[in-house]
């Protein structure tokens, strides 16, 4: 099998995943997974599509990730990895769609507008 690359997005955080069949190692950006992201909850979110599609371990990941914050990293490179293994095998975009996993979330931060403190918040009202 060559080496799948796929382009996942989260808010403004944007994960190019490289997908080659191995042992199932991870990196992100030259590093290990543990490395990078630390908390047991983000490494949770990465692995996700190989425990849905029973995949952990079969496959080698290279991930190179920029933009956002970590939480926003960790769900682009989930989508990432979940449409690289919806083009290897197409019986895992049954697993993976009731889960969400193949939905780019569009939620995006709001624009600050001119006149006020914030996106929604205004300035202080004086009535005198």
């Amino acid at each position: 099998m060559e080496v799948i690359h796929k382009i996942g997005r989260r808010k403004t955080a944007v994960a190019r995943v490289y997908v080659s069949t191995g042992k199932g190692d991870i990196t992100i950006n030259n590093k290990p997974l543990n490395t990078y992201f630390p908390t047991a909850t983000l490494q949770y979110k990465v692995k996700q599509p190989f425990t849905l599609t029973e995949n952990d371990g079969n496959f080698d990941v290279k991930i190179n990730v920029y933009g956002g914050g970590i939480t926003g990293q960790a769900e682009a490179i989930r989508l990432g990895i979940s449409r690289a293994l919806c083009e290897i095998d197409v019986e895992h975009r049954s697993t993976l769609k009731p889960e969400g996993l193949l939905t780019r979330d569009p939620r995006m931060v709001e624009r600050k507008k001119f006149g006020q403190k914030k996106a929604r918040k205004k300035f202080q009202f004086s009535k005198r």
